[in-house]
């Protein structure tokens, strides 16, 4: 059937196969904490931070149906896909996950999931 050296690659794919899926599920059960840090004004394009504050303003855009959020003086960019499934309110305390991007010349977050979007009671 299968020579002694192709029974060993099969085997070692099979054990990639095998770890790739634990480190997967086990960094998806870890959620996102221990991979971001807190934003500051430093904070390089492209870095995954963490942020938690009140909402000063919530806007919907004209067309495409996004949101934007002003969270002390910072906004936070929520796309469509994550605004219809988002609500949340002016004065909500917040805590927000999200890749830091320029735009405009102004640092913001932008937030890939609903999920990045934790009320705080």
């Amino acid at each position: 059937m299968f020579e002694r050296q192709e029974r060993i690659a099969v085997l070692l794919l099979i054990g990639v196969a095998i770890a790739v899926i634990a480190a997967h599920l086990i960094l998806g059960s870890m959620g996102k904490q221990p991979f971001s840090k807190q934003f500051t004004n430093n904070t390089a394009d492209g870095e995954l931070v963490q942020i938690e504050g009140t909402i000063d303003q919530v806007t919907l855009t004209r067309t495409g149906g996004h949101m934007i959020l002003e969270i002390d003086n910072l906004t936070v960019f929520v796309p469509s896909q994550s605004a219809r499934d988002l609500t949340v309110t002016k004065g909500t305390n917040v805590s927000v996950y999200g890749i830091v991007e320029t735009y405009r010349g102004k640092k913001e977050i932008l937030v890939n999931s609903a999920d990045d979007i934790q009320v705080i009671k």
